[in-house]
């Protein structure tokens, strides 16, 4: 496939120019070795989203296992509370693993996230009950929680490098869409688990030992994941940067990678912003909005959920694709563009409430979110230079996720709740579109181009 750069803003328009791109001899990449590098990649960010998939869906079991009795509803905001925990200490791992995987390797780091991950998970599914330990239970989730928080702070922006340093100049749209088919498989998988468990475990059962299934299955994922991340070489954009060193490469010091990349960083705060916000209404607001506010039925609102995130599991390679052939900054922008336009009309249309018009309303946001989800993969990495890549990006993903992203259900709850204005999702996701726009305006294209810092990557055979 062919990518040629496409035209954008008028360069009187741009107010600094791109990052430049180093010279050199094309590095030819080994096609099986990249598609090992996608599965095991993508495979991390499917075991983070299989436990918020779970976590999600089974939080009123768990507020009942791990909180006092009594009340229900501070047992549920409690288990969000813990919930939530996580998303507070993910820029800290940003600022540990991101520097880290610059002057250690992305490969090293990805491997430490992977069992991180996997042991925090694992361990929620060990913790004996609040009525066996007391007080102990809760406590034993939090730190659980913050393992994992921590350990996602490294694991996004890692994979993400790490296909993208991997992939061919010319497919790099494609291979890294997979790593959020990885995210929507992982989602299913946990929510679809956790609904086929209900449905066929009595309640009893469930609060006794049923709920911990989904837990320990992560340990199993885990092991595998670990085992192809350990086979994996390091990435060659980074063993040249290495090469380039005579003896251990120099430590960046965490300023510069902030301050020294204070542009590129905006850009990225503002894409992770209106990809995450969308992400986040979409897949994790939208089935308690259909419950608690339209008063829908919550296993119909669920699998509406769910068969939305299958539709944009076979429409993703595809969107990533086409990234390649017209660019990142055009798909991106029509992603802006749609949801500033069509918000407010799949809302009307999810609030009309039959099944169909729910499933239209959802759908149309779903396709929308697409044009986000197969290009980020791509287009964050190729914001930063090698040498900082890793650090910078796990900055600038994770402080807009957790400022942005994870409150996202929070803060509309809070508009709706403030206003009494059931459009709010509408308005905050074209908020969010708007800020997506700006950014993209900015952004320069680099789709077909090698990223900056190296050398150009062609497929080899």
């Amino acid at each position: 496939m062919s990518a040629a750069p496409v035209a954008a803003a008028p360069p009187s328009r741009r107010p600094s120019a791109p990052v430049p791109r180093a010279a050199g001899a094309p590095t030819a990449t080994d096609p099986a070795l990249v598609r090992r590098a996608v599965k095991a990649a993508a495979l991390g960010n499917a075991m983070e989203w299989f436990d918020f998939g779970v976590y999600s869906y089974i939080a009123v079991t768990l507020g009942k296992v791990f909180f006092p009795s009594g009340n229900p509803t501070a047992q549920l905001l409690s288990t969000f509370g813990a919930f939530a925990a996580a998303f507070l200490v993910r820029p800290l791992g940003g600022m540990v693993f991101g520097p880290l995987g610059d002057r250690v390797g992305r490969q090293k780091v990805l491997a430490v996230t992977m069992i991180m991950m996997a042991a925090g998970t694992f361990a929620i599914g060990l913790i004996p009950s609040y009525a066996t330990i007391g007080v102990w239970a809760p406590v034993l989730l939090l730190a659980a929680r913050l393992v994992q928080g921590f350990s996602t702070g490294g694991e996004y922006a890692g994979a993400s490098t790490f296909i993208a340093e991997y992939a061919p100049d010319k497919r790099r749209g494609f291979l890294g869409s997979w790593l959020e088919f990885g995210t929507l498989a992982g989602y299913i998988g946990g929510a679809g688990l956790v609904t086929l468990m209900t449905a066929l475990l009595s309640d009893g059962d469930l609060m006794s030992w049923g709920w911990r299934i989904p837990f320990l299955i992560a340990g199993p994922m885990g092991i595998v994941g670990l085992y192809l991340r350990m086979r994996l070489e390091e990435t060659p954009a980074f063993a040249a940067e290495v090469a380039k060193a005579e003896t251990a490469r120099p430590k960046v010091p965490l300023r510069e990678m902030v301050t020294g990349q204070w542009r590129a960083l905006l850009l990225c705060v503002g894409l992770v912003l209106v990809f995450n916000v969308t992400d986040y209404m979409l897949l994790s607001y939208m089935p308690s909005y259909l419950t608690s506010e339209l008063e829908y039925d919550e296993t119909h609102g669920l699998l509406v959920v769910l068969g939305v995130m299958a539709l944009m599991m076979v429409v993703q390679p595809f969107a990533g694709a086409l990234t390649d052939r017209v660019g990142r900054r055009p798909v991106i922008a029509a992603g802006c563009a749609g949801f500033l336009l069509l918000s407010v009309p799949a809302l009307l249309l999810i609030r009309e409430g039959s099944l169909l018009a729910v499933a239209l309303g959802m759908g149309a946001l779903g396709m929308l979110l697409v044009c986000f989800t197969a290009s980020m993969p791509s287009a964050l990495p190729a914001l930063f230079p090698t040498r900082v890549r890793y650090g910078s990006l796990s900055i600038g993903f994770n402080v807009s996720v957790s400022l942005f992203g994870g409150t996202t259900p929070l803060v509309v709850t809070a508009l709706i709740g403030a206003t009494g204005d059931m459009m709010m999702p509408a308005y905050y996701m074209m908020a969010a579109a708007v800020v997506g726009g700006v950014a993209v305006w900015f952004m320069t294209e680099s789709a077909g181009r090698p990223l900056p810092g190296s050398a150009p990557a062609v497929e080899g055979r």
